[in-house]
């Protein structure tokens, strides 16, 4: 691990040269001493994650791949509580804001992992949004960059790890199995789908196309200085792993599928499993941050649901439109002026639509922000083999170097069904001045610890993206009505996640009550709330977070602007709460909270938001 022990050892070095008296003896501040276990700690599960380092661009471990045994889990346990130890011998009352700030934030992560590990075998290891299946051919094709012959042959040799990586999975998958934690019968078919794609083409089958892997292989190798006989030698032994070790691999794991398959049943909620009620409710706490218990998070969406019910009617008005609220959703969608035609034009139509989306933003950010993100966006269409199952748009974040851009992944697969009523939210959402900002500038925070700048709160950082679908409306987009109601629709879809997602786990409601709930109460096409709604099975407590989070941000930039009047500048609050790398909730506030009192008058300054 070269790179990451000069990081280390540098970091280390350049505190005791500054901390260095004229009697050699070294004092560093206790500040200083937390940045050293920060680094360390950092560093240290680097190391234990090849797949992470080659995130990171660090090609150390760049032959091998993530180690998924149980073996590794209990050593992952004891060292998290080895550190969590180490970080209670710091003296907290010597350390500053930021630094207490950081060592909550560790502490806490530290003990939710040691409180999660009973739940280990607990969730759907496969399924149909992800899973080693799809999620590692993903990480080949977009990580593991090949600049030179070295870089090939490790790609080849992460290849014939494909093999003993799915025989550690499948050890995992039988002990859920053996604990009854068995995924519904409908997630099996898309898994197969997606399983099968990744060994058909060649070198498996006779088609005239590659498959996924070997495509990529062959031409990041043909974009290689290499002689003829050297690509033709690298391509070929690349061949042979495929035949002998990554289609075994994907065989063994759809056999286990299929026999699991035969002892599945229909039930959608996370109450079937043992202690599933308790479980859920971990869930809930680690997505939403919060203690919202399950009925007054679905009491909170009814609610939502209401409120945005009211505004969509008023654009209703505002267009023209004569019928109920629950006829327009009709008209919207099926009226196929609101959708694009499925072909290779529209594709091509999406993805400049949406680009000029962006650019047309980027001009007014210096109204929202002080602080913008440096890195660079593209937007790409989500790859072939698993377009069919993925959801309609997602984010992936740059590194801290900054040598690959962000991404805003588009999901064209069925052009007939998507909307463009919801594109210009949508990119809000994913791109700018959502998760691209957020993401971006949170790694590019250079003064804190890298595992804050990589830290990852559902409710913080999908609350960033709803609340960035409304904020440019306040800025004069969404000059089109049906562009703001397609705004809307998007946000009450995130207040039926309240609703539907503790039906299901909380109330035990079926998938059909679940589905039908979305059709009655949203204009989302059935073929997609189907798709939500299996989601929201296989991800208990996930689809809570964006609206819980989005209210958070409104509730307290409400207040601070409530307190501050004259004195508040959006731009500062937005600074504030993006330059904090993503945090609980209540951690949010009390950051909020100082920012507010430092700007307050003394005698003005709130105990509490």
């Amino acid at each position: 691990m070269k790179k990451i022990i000069t990081i280390l050892a540098g970091c280390v070095l350049i505190s005791c040269a500054s901390a260095t008296n004229s009697s050699n003896e070294v004092k560093i501040s206790e500040n200083q001493k937390l940045d050293q276990f920060f680094e360390k700690t950092f560093n240290f599960w680097v190391q234990r994650s090849p797949e992470f380092q080659s995130y990171l661009g660090i090609k150390d471990d760049y032959d091998r791949l993530d180690d998924i045994s149980e073996e590794r889990k209990k050593e992952d346990l004891e060292y998290t509580k080895k550190f969590l130890k180490e970080l209670l011998k710091f003296n907290y009352a010597k350390l500053d804001e930021s630094h207490k700030m950081s060592f909550d934030i560790f502490k806490q992560r530290s003990e939710n992992s040691i409180a999660d590990y009973k739940y280990r075998y607990y969730g759907y290891s496969l399924n149909q949004m992800f899973g080693v299946q799809s999620e590692l051919p993903s990480f080949m094709i977009n990580f593991h960059t090949i600049s030179d012959y070295k870089d090939a042959k490790a790609y080849i040799s992460r290849l014939k790890l494909i093999k003993q990586k799915f025989s550690q999975l499948l050890v995992r998958l039988t002990k859920s199995q053996e604990m009854g934690i068995v995924p519904p019968k409908f997630v099996f078919p898309h898994v197969i789908r997606d399983s099968e794609n990744m060994v058909t083409g060649q070198p498996f089958t006779n088609d005239k196309e590659d498959s996924p892997l070997f495509a990529d292989f062959k031409k990041k190798v043909e974009g290689l200085k290499l002689s003829l006989q050297q690509k033709a030698d690298l391509k070929e032994e690349a061949r042979q792993v495929l035949i002998g070790f990554v289609k075994p691999a994907y065989q063994k794991l759809i056999n286990f599928v299929k026999n699991q398959e035969k002892i599945a049943d229909h039930r959608a909620g996370v109450w079937k499993f043992p202690e599933g009620d308790n479980y859920y409710k971990n869930r809930l706490e680690r997505y939403t941050t919060t203690q919202l218990n399950p009925e007054e998070i679905h009491q909170l969406g009814l609610s939502e649901v209401k409120r945005i019910h009211g505004e969509m009617q008023k654009i209703t008005k505002r267009v023209g439109y004569k019928g109920s609220l629950n006829q327009f959703f009709n008209f919207i969608k099926n009226d196929k002026k609101f959708y694009y035609k499925d072909t290779l034009a529209s594709r091509e139509k999406y993805l400049s639509d949406t680009s000029k989306i962006i650019s047309e933003i980027k001009t007014q950010l210096p109204k929202m922000f002080n602080v913008q993100a440096k890195a660079d966006l593209i937007v790409k269409p989500v790859e072939a083999f698993r377009e069919k199952s993925a959801g309609k748009a997602f984010y992936q974040g740059p590194p801290m170097e900054g040598n690959r851009p962000g991404v805003y992944y588009v999901n064209l697969y069925d052009m007939s069904n998507v909307a463009n009523f919801e594109m210009e939210a949508l990119a809000y959402h994913e791109a700018i001045p959502g998760h691209h900002m957020q993401v971006s500038i949170a790694r590019e925070q250079k003064d804190l610890p890298k595992f804050r700048r990589y830290a990852g709160y559902a409710a913080y950082s999908e609350g960033w993206g709803l609340y960035a679908e409304l904020l440019p409306k306040e800025f004069g987009f969404y000059k089109d009505p049906y562009s703001d109601f397609g705004r809307l629709s998007m946000e009450l879809l995130r207040a039926g996640r309240l609703v539907v997602d503790t039906g299901l786990h909380f109330k035990r409601w079926t998938r059909e009550q679940a589905i039908t709930y979305l059709d009655e109460n949203t204009p989302t096409d059935h073929q997609e709330n189907i798709k939500a709604i299996e989601r929201y099975i296989v991800m208990p407590g996930q689809a809570t977070a964006y609206k819980v989070g989005m209210l958070k941000i409104l509730q307290l930039r409400s207040l601070a602007r409530q307190q501050l009047k004259e004195d508040f500048d959006i731009r500062e609050f937005h600074d504030k709460v993006l330059s904090t790398g993503a945090l609980p909730l209540n951690l949010l506030e009390k950051i909020v909270v100082q920012w507010v009192n430092e700007k307050s008058p003394l005698n003005k300054r709130p105990a509490s938001l």
